[in-house]
C-alpha cells in the first residue's frame, strides 16, 4: 500500500472524531513513528510503498483511534517540557498548559533556593510524574516527592525511562489521598499541584478521547464541591510549607476568584492568578 494512500484514507477515517488538520497531522506522527519517515516523504517521494510487516500494525493502530482512543496511548509516549514521558491509560495525559506551571515553578524555585541546601518539592496529584520528575531534572540536586491516590499512576510515574546523573536526585512517590486529613506528607519549600478540577457540567464540552480513554478520577471534581481538592491543598500547604516557602496549583479557570478567595481565605500571602497562553487564569500562585 502506497504511504500517501495510507495517509490520504486515514485522515479521512478520523475526520469523524476530529477536525481535518488535526486528523491529519495524527496521521503523519503515527506513520513518522512507526515508520521512521518525515512528515512530508509521502510528498516528495509519492512512490512510497508501506512495507508488508509493518502494515498490520498500523491498521491496528488505527482501528485504536478510530475508537477515539489518545494517541499519546496508542503510540505509548508524549512530549512534555522538552522530554519523552511514557503515558498509557493509567494516567493523565500532560497537557501543554502544565508546562506552564513547571515554568513558573522553576521561576519560583529561584528566589526559593537557599545557598548550601537542597530545595524540598512536594508535587501533589502527580499523576504520570511530569511535573515531578520535569522539577527534579531541571533543579538538579532537589529533593522531590510525589504523591498520588492512585497505584497504577505512581508505578507509571517512578518507571518513567530518565537516566538521572548527579547532582539531580531521582523523584520519590509515595501513595496519598489529599482528602485524607490525616494524611502525613514531608515539609517543602515549594508545592505544586494538577488536581482534579474540571466540573461534570463541563463534560458536554469534551471529546470522546478524553472522556472514554482518560482516568476520571484525575479530571473531574464534584459538582457539589469542585474546589474540594484545592481546599484540601491550601489545608495540606499550611502543614507542610516552611515559612518563606511558596506553591502554584493548576486551577479551573471558571473558578480563578473563588480559588484564590480560599488560598487568601487560609492566610497565604502574594495570593495571584498565572494566565496560560490562551488568557485563561489557569494557576494560581501563593506563599506560607
Amino acid at each position: 500500500m502506497l504511504l500517501a494512500d495510507f495517509i490520504k484514507e486515514s485522515s479521512k477515517a478520523l475526520e469523524k472524531l476530529y477536525p481535518a488538520p488535526e486528523a491529519r497531522s495524527m496521521v503523519l506522527l503515527l506513520c513518522e513513528e512507526r515508520l521512521g519517515v518525515m512528515s512530508y516523504t509521502h510528498i516528495t517521494e509519492p512512490g512510497t510503498v508501506i512495507p508488508d510487516e509493518d502494515l498490520p500494525l498500523l491498521k491496528e493502530d488505527m482501528k485504536r483511534m478510530l475508537a477515539a482512543e489518545p494517541l499519546q496511548y496508542v503510540l505509548g509516549y508524549t512530549e512534555f517540557c522538552g522530554r519523552t514521558f511514557d503515558i498509557d491509560k493509567r494516567a493523565l495525559i500532560p497537557r501543554a498548559e502544565t508546562e506552564m506551571l513547571c515554568q513558573e515553578a522553576e521561576k519560583m524555585a529561584q528566589s526559593l533556593a537557599a545557598e548550601g541546601e537542597p530545595l524540598s518539592i512536594l508535587d501533589l496529584c502527580t499523576g504520570s510524574g511530569c511535573i515531578a520528575w520535569t522539577l527534579a531534572l531541571d533543579l538538579p540536586g532537589s529533593q522531590v516527592t510525589g504523591v498520588d491516590i492512585s497505584q497504577e499512576a505512581l508505578e507509571l510515574a517512578a518507571g518513567q525511562p530518565f537516566r538521572v546523573r548527579k547532582p539531580a536526585i531521582r523523584p520519590r512517590f509515595i501513595t496519598g489521598d489529599i482528602l485524607d486529613g490525616a494524611l502525613q506528607l514531608p515539609s517543602c519549600k515549594l508545592l505544586t499541584a494538577n488536581p482534579p478540577y474540571v466540573m461534570t457540567r463541563e463534560k458536554e464540552e469534551m471529546r470522546a478521547n478524553v472522556l472514554d480513554w482518560e482516568p476520571h478520577v484525575a479530571i473531574f471534581a464534584p459538582e457539589e464541591d469542585p474546589l474540594v481538592f484545592h481546599r484540601a491543598i491550601a489545608s495540606i500547604a499550611k502543614k507542610v510549607l516552611v515559612p518563606g516557602g511558596a506553591g502554584i496549583v493548576e486551577m479551573n479557570d471558571l473558578l480563578a476568584e473563588e480559588t484564590a478567595a480560599l488560598f487568601r481565605s487560609e492566610g497565604f500571602r502574594d495570593v495571584a492568578s498565572v494566565q496560560d497562553f490562551f488568557g485563561r487564569e489557569r494557576f494560581l500562585r501563593f506563599g506560607a
